[in-house]
């Protein structure tokens, strides 16, 4: 199962060019880590005075992300990139469930936007595996078939409809809006 982590990481000022680079730099040579999956750099607004970097991170597993984090190339990483970066202003903590999908430590939607996106996601992978394999369950026994059926909902979100509809809504998942929202 994929593990997926983000860390944010202010900058101090005026190293924040300087800090991109080496990130970069860190980034392509963190893909050598056979158990890195993939990796994002979420950078400030441009004009924003946020001196915040964010990076999302997916590991194959626990074990490969425990291995990476203790790795000597991230190790290095953290050597070089401590001068560039204020003290104690960086946060790491792993993504779960939903929340890996809507994954962003900046910006990350409002609930009644990620609700949307899931039943987006939900209601026409339910219609299609209803109509699939609702008829070669429908004699089973009720908790059989639905564990099932439910089973199935979930492989094709977590692996297939959900990294596209998240990808393709993205824009208006972290769009800048009012304050003023209802975040429950």
């Amino acid at each position: 199962m994929p593990i997926h982590v983000a860390i944010t990481r202010r900058v101090r000022p005026g190293c924040e060019a300087e800090f991109q680079l080496a990130l970069r730099e860190f980034f392509h040579a963190s893909f050598a880590h056979g158990g890195v999956l993939g990796a994002t750099m979420i950078v400030p607004p441009p004009g924003s005075d946020s001196r915040e970097f964010g990076i999302l991170r997916t590991f194959a597993n626990e074990k490969e992300r425990d291995d990476f984090y203790s790795s000597p190339l991230f190790e290095g990483w953290q050597r070089k990139c401590e001068p560039l970066t204020e003290t104690n202003a960086w946060t790491h903590r792993p993504l779960h469930g939903l929340e890996a999908w809507f994954r962003s430590p900046h910006n990350p939607p409002p609930r009644w936007k990620m609700a949307v996106a899931t039943f987006l996601g939900v209601f026409p992978v339910a219609t299609v595996l209803g109509l699939v394999i609702g008829p070669s369950i429908k004699s089973w026994h009720f908790l059989v078939g639905n564990a099932l059926f439910n089973f199935c909902v979930v492989v094709v979100l977590t692996w297939i409809v959900m990294p596209l509809l998240t990808r393709a809504l993205h824009h208006w998942l972290h769009a800048v809006t009012d304050n003023r929202q209802d975040e429950t």
